[in-house]
């Protein structure tokens, strides 16, 4: 190796790459670590940065360390929360359970950058990490992070999709279409009635994700080790709190039982399992959307999606709906991620969860995924969708479900009789009825209004 340095540690010395702005803790876990060559998500990152400077400040405040020194770790801190230095990361995701390897990485790196500010030395533990453990910290940056994404990234792109949603339910209020149950046909509906149906269900689940935060902005930190607050001066916890609420500007408060917000991420599950139950909805949409729009001369076919690139490298013409099946990938990761999340989460022990490395990359990449994948259905497929008018009402109008509206006329039995040879013989309900006199013309255009039949009720 050209251009290293050698570095000491409680384990002894280690050779670290000269450019290299960690020390010896983050060099042994790269090298302990070769796991996935994946290092934490970016917003863990930004949010251990955070808590750094946060620290600082409140350190500063309660005479653990001198003014000039926490002023250099914040705005070293800083430095990093907004993007810089993001090459100086690279411990892989898949590392010591509490978190210890990257919590030393901020460590370190904001020690040396704060060591350059101050002209004198800062150390990693003893100044950037005084009043804190990892095992207070890392939860806290994860619960940060998570809370940051789904308020700044995939609650607006729900409300997106929502609204998108809403738009075509007004568009398509009188397109009158076959319902269908089991993927037969069933007694008709609107395709407005459809897509509100759609837009309600993201709708619950955006209220899904915001019941789940009040528990997430609940932080561990200040518990340090084990939940006692060992080391931690009284009133370090709220002092850094405050910091943080006014940083990200989320309703941040201190935990109210630190063994609880130690020993256990049960937060992170119910959050994890709020992004499931979102991704679940996102699916089915997929899915309808996918088959409304089967065909163009074999499917459904009853609505177009927009053209957004060539289906095939061999059938000529060939236009595939890309997003829905983008999307229902999306959702298949997050189902798994959520997967592992709720193992990860049975997994504390005591005092502590030792899973929360990869709880934290599964909920913060489900968050990150979802967000993406909600904007794109919302701006590239569903606000460009048309509605084949003309088909959808063909096929309500031909449906042999129609005879459902026969049943308060002419009784369940004889409209049973009349749909079994309307099926079987192609002939329209209307044309049978009156063939056997069990109806006038008057009554079954009343009858059979298709659009009428959406709204419910006897016609």
């Amino acid at each position: 190796m050209s251009g290293y340095r050698i570095e000491h540690d409680t384990m002894g010395e280690i050779r670290i790459a000269g450019d290299a702005r960690w020390g010896a803790s983050t060099q042994r876990a790269v090298e302990n670590f070769p796991i996935s060559g994946q290092g934490i998500e970016p917003s863990l990152r930004v949010a251990l940065a955070e808590i750094k400077a946060a620290a600082a400040h409140a350190n500063a405040d309660l005479g653990v360390l001198d003014a000039d020194m926490a002023a250099a770790i914040a705005g070293a801190a800083r430095e990093v929360a907004e993007g810089g230095y993001a090459d100086q990361f690279p411990v892989d995701v898949f590392q010591t359970g509490s978190g210890t390897s990257s919590n030393m990485n901020m460590n370190e790196v904001v020690a040396g950058l704060a060591t350059e500010r101050l002209g004198r030395p800062v150390h990693p533990n003893d100044h950037v990490n005084a009043s804190q453990s990892t095992n207070d910290v890392f939860p806290t940056a994860i619960h940060l992070a998570a809370a940051t994404l789904v308020t700044a990234t995939l609650g607006p792109a729900l409300e997106r999709l929502a609204a998108a949603l809403r738009e075509k339910q007004a568009e398509f209020a009188e397109v009158v279409k076959s319902g269908r149950t089991h993927l037969m046909d069933a007694t008709p509906v609107t395709l407005g009635q459809e897509f509100g149906g759609w837009a309600r269900a993201v709708e619950l689940g955006m209220e899904r994700l915001t019941s789940a935060l009040p528990h997430l902005l609940e932080l561990p930190l200040g518990g340090t080790a084990v939940g006692t607050g060992i080391n931690a001066p009284p009133g370090f916890a709220p002092k850094a709190i405050a910091h943080l609420a006014e940083r990200t500007g989320l309703a941040v408060r201190e935990a109210a039982d630190h063994f609880e917000a130690q020993g256990g991420r049960d937060a992170l599950v119910e959050l994890s399992g709020a992004l499931r139950t979102v991704a679940v909805s996102l699916y089915k949409l997929a899915n309808d959307l996918r088959w409304l729009a089967s065909g163009p001369r074999t499917g459904l076919a009853e609505i177009r999606l927009p053209d957004l690139q060539p289906g095939s490298s061999i059938m000529p013409g060939k236009v595939n709906p890309v997003i829905p099946e983008a999307v229902a990938q999306v959702v298949a990761q997050v189902v798994g991620n959520d997967a592992a999340v709720v193992f990860a989460g049975a997994a504390g022990n005591l005092e502590l969860n030792l899973m929360m490395p990869v709880m934290a990359r599964n909920i913060l990449e489900s968050v990150r995924l979802l967000a993406s994948a909600v904007g794109l259905l919302a701006g590239s497929c569903v606000a460009g969708i048309e509605a084949d008018v003309e088909r959808c009402r063909a096929y309500a109008e031909s449906s042999p479900s129609l005879g459902t509206a026969l049943n308060s006329h002419i009784g369940y039995e004889k409209a049973t009789d009349v749909v079994k040879e309307s099926t079987r013989t192609g002939r329209s309900i209307r044309e049978i009825v009156l063939e056997r006199g069990w109806m006038t013309g008057e009554e079954l255009d009343r009858a059979l209004d298709v659009l009428g039949l959406t709204r419910g009720g006897v016609q």
